[in-house]
C-alpha cells in the first residue's frame, strides 16, 4: 500500500509562512504618539536635554561668525599691506574706482582694512580663542544632553519591559494557547531591545539636530536673508522624499519583526523538542523549515533598509544642490559688494550645518520605522484583553478552609462553535478524593483548570466553601489549591528554593519534612551540594526526579484543596506506591481531585468520574462502577483484562464463567 509523502518544501512553507508584502502598516502615527507620551512622562531629563541643546546649538551657531571674523582679518590684513601707507581706505576706494576697477572697489569696500597695516595677530589670536572654546562649549553641552537623553530612554524601556511583565500576568491563559510562544517571546525580548536601541540612537542624537535646523536657520537669516530663502527652496522637496520613502518602508519593517517572531518560534520549538527531532529524525526537515523561514526574513530586511536607504542618497542630492545655488549666488553677493567673504564663508558653514541634520535625520528613518514597528508589537500585547477583574468588594472565605467543592450547571467552552462542557454538576466532600478518568480531550484537565479560574465560565458556577468562586480574589482562591502537573516545572535556582516556591517563608526543616514526605530527600541527599544544588536545565535531574520536587512544592504549601494531574506518570512503579502512600496521608481532611489515565492509582479514590466529551457518563467507586460494566468497566478491561473485570462482566451480560 502506497503512502503520499508531503514534501519537506511544502512542509517548511505550512510551518514558517512566506511573507507577503504588506500595504500598509496598521496605524504608525497612534503607535508614535503613544511611545512619545511615555518619552514624555521623563520631563525633567527632557528639559535638561533641551536646555543643554540649546546651549549647544547657539554656541555652535557662534563659531562661523568667530570663524568668519577671523578669514576677515586675515583677508584685511593681506590686502592692507598691498597699499601704501598714510592713506585711508575710503581713498584706495575712490581711487580703484577712478581707474575704472568699480566691481574690485565695491569688493574692497565691505572689507575693513588699514593700508600699510598687516595682519592683526592679537585680534586673530583672540578671535581664534573665543572659537575654540565655543565649540568646546558646544561638544560638552551636546554630551550633556547625550547622556540625559539615555537615561531618559533607559528609564522609559524599564517602565516598558515592567508594564508588559504585570501585563502578562494579567491576561488569561487563553491568550497563550492563541500565540505561538515563541513569538511573544521575541516580542517580550528582540523588540523590546530594537526599541531601546533606536530610542536611545535616535532621542540622543536627535534633540540637537532638530534645534540645529531652527538655530542654524535664524543664523542664515541674519547673514542674508536673500540667500537663506534660496536654501529653503529644498526644504519641502526634502519633506516630500522623507513622507514617500518612509511609507513605503514602515510597513516593510512591520513585516520584518512579524518575520523574526515566526522565525524565533520555530527555533523554541526545535531546541524545545531537540531530542524528539532526533529521536524521529527530522533533522533535515527541520533545518529546511529553518532555512526558509531564515531566508523569508532575509528578505523582508533586505526589502526595509533598501526602502529606507534611498532616502539618504536623496537628502544628500537635495544639500548638494542647496550648497551650488548658495555658492553661485553668493558669489554674485559678494562681487556686487553686499556681502564679505567671510559672511560667505559663515553662511557656507551655516548651510552645510542646517543641510547636514537633515540628511542625518534621513539616514536615521530606518532605524526609526523600525523601532516603531517594534513598538506597534509591543503595544499588541499591552492592549491585549484581560482576564475578567476581581469583584470591587471580593467575598473572603471562613477560616479553616474545609475544601467542599461544587460544580453548579456548569457550562464552558473554548470556542463558541464547539461545545466542550454542557450543564455539568459534581460534589466533593471534604477529605474525600475525587479520580476524572476518560479518554484524551474528555475535559478532565478542562474541570481543574475550571476550578482554578484559569478560564472563566459561560454558565453556572462554582463554590467553594459554599461561596461562588467568582467572587473570590484569584490569589486567595489559588493559596487553598495545590496542584502537581504531568509536565513539571522547575526555575533556576537551588532545590530547596523550588520545594519553597509556593511558601516564601518556610524553614530548612520544613522544606526537608516536605522532601521526605514525598520520597525525595534521599536522592536529593546524593547529589553534591544537597539541598543547595543548582538546578541547569536537564543535566542534574531525571524526569521522575523533578516530579518528587514538584510533590514535595505541593506537600510543603499544606493545601485545602489538591489537584493531581498524572501526578506519578514519570516516576517507577516502587516510588509510586511510596508516594500514593505518602497522597494518602497528605489527603487526610483535604479535597482531592486527581486526574488519571492508570486506573490502578485510583481504586481507592471516595468518588470516580468518568467524563466523556464534556460530561459525566458515570459516578461511583471502584466497585460498584466495576460492577456496572459501563464505560469504567470497559477502561479497566482494556488495561488489565484481569479476572476481576471478566467475572462483573459475565455478571452483567448473563454468560456462563
Amino acid at each position: 500500500m502506497s503512502r503520499t509523502r508531503r514534501s519537506p518544501d511544502r512542509a517548511a512553507a505550512a510551518a514558517i509562512p512566506v511573507p507577503r508584502r504588506p500595504d500598509r502598516s496598521t496605524d504608525t502615527g497612534a503607535v508614535a504618539g503613544r511611545l512619545w507620551r511615555a518619552v514624555r512622562g521623563q520631563r525633567g531629563l527632557l528639559a535638561g536635554t533641551g536646555a543643554f541643546a540649546i546651549v549647544s546649538v547657539v554656541l555652535s551657531a557662534a563659531g562661523p561668525l568667530l570663524l568668519g571674523r577671523a578669514t576677515d582679518l586675515v583677508l584685511a590684513g593681506a590686502i592692507g599691506r598691498q597699499f601704501d601707507a598714510g592713506t585711508t581706505r575710503a581713498e584706495v576706494v575712490d581711487d580703484l574706482g577712478a581707474q575704472g576697477h568699480g566691481t574690485l572697489a565695491r569688493m574692497l569696500g565691505t572689507v575693513d582694512f588699514v593700508p600699510g597695516r598687516g595682519i592683526d595677530t592679537a585680534a586673530l589670536g583672540h578671535t581664534l580663542l573665543y572659537a575654540t572654546l565655543v565649540y568646546l562649549g558646544a561638544g560638552l553641552c551636546a554630551f550633556v544632553q547625550g547622556w540625559l537623553a539615555n537615561l531618559a530612554v533607559q528609564r522609559v524601556i524599564r517602565d516598558l519591559r515592567q508594564d508588559i511583565e504585570v501585563k502578562i500576568s494579567r491576561v488569561p491563559v487563553s491568550y497563550f494557547d492563541e500565540h505561538r510562544r515563541g513569538d511573544v517571546l521575541s516580542r517580550v525580548t528582540n523588540d523590546i531591545d530594537n526599541l531601546s536601541q533606536s530610542l536611545q540612537q535616535t532621542l540622543s542624537q536627535l534633540v540637537i539636530p532638530l534645534f540645529s535646523i531652527v538655530g542654524m536657520l535664524a543664523a542664515m537669516f541674519w547673514v542674508s536673508w536673500l540667500l537663506a530663502l534660496i536654501s529653503l527652496v529644498t526644504a519641502p522637496l526634502s519633506l516630500l522624499v522623507v513622507v514617500l520613502i518612509g511609507k513605503r518602508a514602515q510597513p516593510r519593517y512591520l513585516e520584518q519583526w512579524r518575520q523574526t517572531g515566526l522565525l524565533n518560534g520555530h527555533i523554541e520549538e526545535m531546541y524545545t523538542g531537540h531530542a524528539v527531532v532526533k529521536a524521529f529524525g527530522r533533522e533535515r526537515q527541520a533545518a529546511e523549515v529553518f532555512a526558509k523561514g531564515n531566508e523569508a526574513l532575509a528578505e523582508t530586511t533586505h526589502r526595509a533598509q533598501a526602502a529606507s536607504s534611498a532616502l539618504q542618497p536623496a537628502m544628500v542630492f537635495l544639500s548638494n544642490l542647496n550648497y551650488v545655488l548658495v555658492a553661485v549666488v553668493g558669489g554674485i553677493r559678494i562681487a556686487a559688494g553686499a556681502l564679505t567673504v567671510g559672511d560667505i564663508q559663515a553662511f557656507i558653514q551655516y548651510s552645510r550645518q542646517y543641510s547636514q541634520p537633515l540628511v542625518y535625520l534621513a539616514s536615521m528613518a530606518g532605524m526609526v520605522q523600525s523601532g516603531l514597528a517594534s513598538a506597534e508589537r509591543i503595544y499588541e500585547i499591552l492592549d491585549a484583553p484581560e482576564q475578567t477583574p476581581d469583584p470591587a468588594e471580593p467575598n473572603l472565605l471562613a477560616t479553616p478552609v474545609t475544601g467542599r467543592v461544587a460544580f453548579e450547571d456548569v457550562t464552558f467552552r473554548y470556542s463558541p462553535a464547539r461545545p466542550l462542557i454542557e450543564n455539568l454538576s459534581l460534589a466533593a466532600e471534604p477529605g474525600h478524593t475525587v479520580a476524572i478518568v476518560g479518554p484524551t480531550g474528555a475535559g478532565k484537565t478542562t474541570l481543574v483548570n475550571l476550578l482554578l479560574r484559569f478560564y472563566d465560565l459561560d454558565a453556572g458556577r462554582i463554590t467553594l466553601d459554599g461561596v461562588d468562586i467568582a467572587t473570590l480574589p484569584r490569589p486567595l482562591l489559588r493559596s487553598c489549591v495545590g496542584m502537581v502537573l504531568q509536565d513539571t516545572w522547575l526555575f533556576g535556582g537551588t532545590i530547596a528554593d523550588n520545594i519553597a516556591y509556593g511558601a516564601r517563608d518556610a524553614t530548612r526543616d520544613q522544606i526537608v519534612d516536605a522532601a521526605r514526605a514525598a520520597h525525595a530527600d534521599r536522592f536529593i541527599r546524593t547529589l553534591p551540594a544537597g539541598y543547595d544544588t543548582m538546578i541547569d536545565d536537564d543535566a542534574v535531574l531525571s524526569a521522575g526526579e523533578k516530579q518528587l520536587l514538584t510533590i514535595a512544592r505541593a506537600f510543603l504549601t499544606d493545601p485545602a484543596i489538591l489537584v493531581l494531574d498524572e501526578a506519578t506518570s514519570s516516576v517507577d512503579t516502587r516510588t509510586e506506591i511510596l508516594i500514593q502512600q505518602a497522597m494518602a496521608r497528605l489527603r487526610h481532611g483535604r479535597t482531592a481531585f486527581v486526574i488519571a489515565h492508570r486506573l490502578s492509582t485510583i481504586r481507592d479514590a471516595d468518588t470516580i468520574v468518568v467524563m466523556n466529551d464534556g460530561a459525566i457518563v458515570e459516578q461511583g467507586t471502584h466497585d460498584t462502577l466495576l460492577a456496572h460494566g459501563g464505560a469504567y468497566a470497559r477502561l479497566h478491561m482494556a488495561q488489565f483484562d484481569d479476572a476481576t473485570t471478566k467475572i462483573f462482566m459475565q455478571r452483567r451480560t448473563g454468560t456462563p464463567a
